[in-house]
C-alpha cells in the first residue's frame, strides 16, 4: 500500500489506514525507531509490564523467597579472620 507524506505543522506525517491499524493492533502510543534505513512503527512498551503477574506466579509456585542467608549475626570468618 502506497501513502504520500504530508505537511503537519512543523513536522511531516502519513496517514495509516484503518484497516492497517487494525490488522497490526497498534494503540494510541507507538515507538518509531529507524533500523536499516527504514522507519518501523510498534507498539509502545511500557517498564515493568506483566510484573504483577510474574509475581504472582512467582508466589504461587513457593519461588518468591530470599536467595541470600540471614546476615544480620556474625560468621565464622568475622570471627576469625577480620582484623579491627
Amino acid at each position: 500500500m502506497r501513502t504520500n507524506i504530508i505537511r503537519i505543522g512543523n513536522s511531516q506525517g502519513i496517514r495509516i489506514p484503518k484497516v492497517l491499524l487494525e490488522q497490526s493492533h497498534l494503540g494510541t502510543e507507538v515507538e518509531l525507531v529507524v533500523e536499516d534505513e527504514k522507519i518501523v512503527i510498534r507498539s509502545a512498551s511500557h517498564p515493568r509490564q506483566g510484573w504483577g503477574e510474574k509475581f504472582r506466579l512467582m508466589a504461587e509456585s513457593g519461588d518468591d523467597k530470599m536467595i541470600d542467608v540471614d546476615l544480620s549475626g556474625e560468621t565464622d570468618w568475622d570471627k576469625d579472620e577480620w582484623e579491627w
